[in-house]
């Protein structure tokens, strides 16, 4: 089968399209998925660049979530049906033709939702409902700062707050961005000002909740500007990817940009602190059971048209670089979407097939080959 492969940690040349991987085959408990889309995260930028802690062994297919349709169930494995449109979250492996999810992580798609739509709902309006409300209890009348507005995160956390009445949503974009979400938020900043007082302008006493995605300097900002009860919460880094390689100086400089917390602080001011890290949940901490519990309520919700995934653009495996090339560039609104079944645009594929005719990657690609029979890639983010 074709798959996307990170032959090894650094830039986009370290990515490629193999048609040569093994296709997986289900073990008791698990879902044999033929997958028509896969979604892009930042953190597949971080995964292939190695900034991640303790991370896994190349060569290796990355990706998190996908759609598609069921082709096989596992020994003794019930709950869908051949043929049945799904979505899941992927430990890993997800950009393929073929995928084997736990039970688990796998969800039926509702009749109206596409399937570019499905590869671009579990992460991003989890991560989103986790943190709103069961993280930061968001209720009428609250205010929140969302960072990456435009995002697919963003656009979910916006999406969210719409369902609450009377909650005010502080957004920070790139300035290109705000046309195109300027009605999905109440107020929007150019994330490169100092939106502290501007937000201070209209608030005052500052937001209930700060949803940071970007670390660094903004920590400090962002703690700054909570309320009493306010409550902070970590869910990404960007501010560590700077570069198309990893850049020990971009870490060292958010590393040292960090606000220490003072916990006696926190506890005069009244303020929370938490970080969020929802594969983490899944695939080390074992709460699926809490995932699905908000999965049903997120279909409710979408079911009701209070919720819709935002897809960027669609793009074929070939053209995996280029899709990583805009997260990189934070040129996305909503989310980026690999379409298995897209052909590429020829110019734009030549650089991610494989090249090896004389004979270059048949080492690595016979790795591949093979790549199933081993124990498959633990989550160790």
């Amino acid at each position: 089968m074709r798959a996307v492969v990170l032959s090894a940690f650094g830039g986009l040349g370290k990515v490629r399209v193999s048609s040569r991987r093994a296709v997986p085959v289900p073990r008791q408990g698990e879902v044999k998925i033929r997958v028509k889309a896969c979604g892009l995260n930042f953190l597949d930028l971080m995964v292939r660049q190695g900034n991640i802690d303790n991370p896994p062994k190349t060569p290796l297919v990355p990706g998190f979530e996908c759609s598609g349709i069921v082709e096989a169930m596992g020994p003794d494995t019930t709950g869908f049906e051949i043929g049945e449109r799904v979505m899941a979250f992927v430990n890993y492996g997800a950009w393929a033709e073929v995928v084997c999810a736990p039970l688990d992580f796998v969800y039926p798609v509702p009749d109206a939702m596409t399937f570019p739509e499905a590869a671009a709902f579990l992460v991003s309006f989890v991560a989103a409902y986790m943190m709103l409300f069961e993280i930061a209890n968001v209720q009428e009348g609250m205010t929140v700062l969302v960072h990456s507005a435009g995002g697919a995160v963003g656009q979910a956390v916006a999406q969210l707050c719409s369902s609450v009445p009377r909650v005010t949503v502080f957004g920070t974009a790139s300035p290109s961005k705000h046309e195109a979400i300027k009605d999905s938020v109440t107020f929007l900043f150019d994330r490169n000002t100092d939106y502290v007082q501007e937000i201070k302008k209209i608030s005052p006493e500052g937001v209930d909740v700060v949803l940071d995605c970007l670390c660094g300097e903004d920590t400090g900002k962002g703690l700054a500007l909570l309320k009493p009860l306010g409550t902070y919460i970590l869910y990404g880094s960007a501010n560590m990817v700077t570069g198309e390689t990893r850049s020990f100086f971009s870490l060292a400089k958010s590393w040292w940009q960090v606000e220490k917390v003072n916990p006696m602080k926190l506890y005069e001011e009244n303020k929370i602190i938490a970080g969020f890290s929802l594969l983490n949940l899944l695939f080390r901490q074992g709460r699926a059971d809490r995932v699905q519990s908000v999965v049903r309520k997120l279909l409710s919700l979408y079911r009701e048209k209070k919720i819709r995934p935002v897809v960027d653009s669609l793009w074929a495996l070939e053209e995996v670089k280029e899709a990583m090339q805009r997260i990189h560039d934070r040129g996305n609104i909503g989310k980026l979407i690999l379409d298995v079944e897209k052909s590429p645009t020829p110019l734009m594929a030549n650089d991610s097939t494989e090249t090896s005719e004389a004979g270059e990657d048949e080492d690595e690609d016979e790795q591949d080959i093979d790549s199933d029979s081993k124990e498959r890639v633990p989550f160790i983010q």
